[in-house]
C-alpha cells in the first residue's frame, strides 16, 4: 500500500520534493493552454474533420436548442473568468512559499486531468459525438467532486481555479450536453424533465453554499444559471424554464451574499456578530467551522 501510494499521483500529500512540484509546474501550464486555446478556437470555428456533422461550441449550442441551452455571451465571460482564475492558481506553484507551493501541488494532478478531459469535451462536442462527451463530463465530474471534498480548506484563489468553478461548470455542462445528447428536444416530456432536474442547480449549490461556506462556488452557479436564463428567455418568453433559472439564480445569489460578506468582514453572521480571529483568514470562507 506505500508503494502504492508513493506512485498514485492523487493520492494526499502534505509536502512534494523539487522535480515534483517542477513536473507539476510544467504540465499545469501545458495542459492549461491545452484547454484554453482549444476552448478560444471552437468557440467561433467548426470543426473540419470528422464523419458528423458538427459546429463550433455556440453552433451546437443554438443549433440543438433545449431546456438547458446556454447564453453564449454571459457563459464566455464565464470561462475567461474561470481560465484567469486557473492561471492564478498555477502562479502558486511558482511561489516561493514551500506551503503555498506544496498546497498548490497537491491538488496538480486532478487539475491536470481536468484540463484534459476538458480539451477531450470540446473535441468531441464539436465534433457532435455527444455520448462520448457526456461521458467524459461524468468522468471529469467524479474526478473534481473527489478534489472538493478532499481538498476543500486551500486557499480560495487556489479553490476557485482548480476546484470550485471548473466543478460548477462540469455539473452545468452534464445537463447541457446530456439534454442535446437525447433526441426530440422539444418535446413536451423533454421540457418537463428541463422543468425538474433545473431546481437541482439550486439543491447543489445550497448544499455547498450552507454546509462548506462555499460563496466561490455560489458564485459560480449563480452566473450560469443566468446564463441559463437569458438563453431560455430569449428563446421562448411564455414558458417556465427562464423564470425558474432566473429564480434559482436569484436564491443562489442572496444566499452567496449571506455568507460571503462576513467571509470578507470577518464576522460570524450577515447580522453584524464579530468572531475571533483564525489562523489563516484566506481559508476563512472556506469551511470555516469544518
Amino acid at each position: 500500500m506505500d508503494r502504492f501510494h508513493q506512485i498514485n499521483p492523487f493520492a494526499k500529500r502534505d509536502s512534494h520534493t523539487a522535480t515534483s512540484i517542477t513536473t507539476y509546474k510544467v504540465l499545469s501550464l501545458l495542459t492549461w493552454l491545452l484547454s484554453v486555446v482549444t476552448t478560444v478556437y471552437y468557440d467561433t470555428h467548426a470543426p473540419t474533420d470528422g464523419k458528423y456533422l458538427g459546429g463550433s461550441i455556440w453552433h451546437q449550442n443554438y443549433h440543438h436548442y433545449s431546456g438547458f441551452t446556454q447564453n453564449a455571451v454571459i457563459t464566455s465571460i464565464y470561462f475567461v473568468v474561470m481560465f484567469i482564475l486557473q492561471l492564478i492558481y498555477t502562479s502558486h506553484l511558482f511561489s516561493s512559499d514551500s506551503t503555498t507551493a506544496n498546497a498548490a501541488a497537491s491538488v496538480g494532478s486532478h487539475f491536470i486531468l481536468n484540463n484534459l478531459l476538458h480539451f477531450a469535451w470540446v473535441m468531441l462536442f464539436v465534433r457532435s459525438h455527444f455520448v462520448w462527451s457526456e461521458i467524459i463530463l461524468i468522468i471529469n465530474f467524479f474526478n473534481l467532486s473527489s478534489l472538493y471534498f478532499r481538498h476543500a480548506t486551500y486557499t480560495k484563489f487556489i479553490h476557485a481555479g482548480a476546484v470550485s468553478w471548473p466543478l460548477a461548470w462540469t455539473f452545468v455542462a452534464i445537463y447541457w450536453n446530456g439534454a442535446i445528447m437525447v433526441p426530440h428536444q422539444h418535446s413536451l416530456v423533454a421540457r418537463i424533465f428541463a422543468n425538474v432536474f433545473i431546481w437541482s442547480l439550486l439543491g447543489y449549490g445550497l448544499f455547498f453554499i450552507f454546509l462548506y461556506k462555499d460563496y466561490t462556488m455560489g458564485f459560480a452557479l449563480s452566473i450560469l444559471s443566468a446564463s441559463l436564463g437569458v438563453a431560455q428567455f430569449f428563446r421562448q418568453i411564455i414558458a417556465f424554464q427562464w423564470i425558474f433559472a432566473f429564480t434559482i439564480m436569484s436564491v443562489l445569489f442572496v444566499a452567496t451574499v449571506l455568507v460571503a460578506v462576513p467571509a470578507w468582514t470577518g464576522r460570524d453572521d450577515f447580522f453584524g456578530n464579530r468572531r475571533e480571529p483564525v489562523g489563516d483568514a484566506e481559508r476563512a470562507p472556506l469551511l470555516a467551522d469544518n
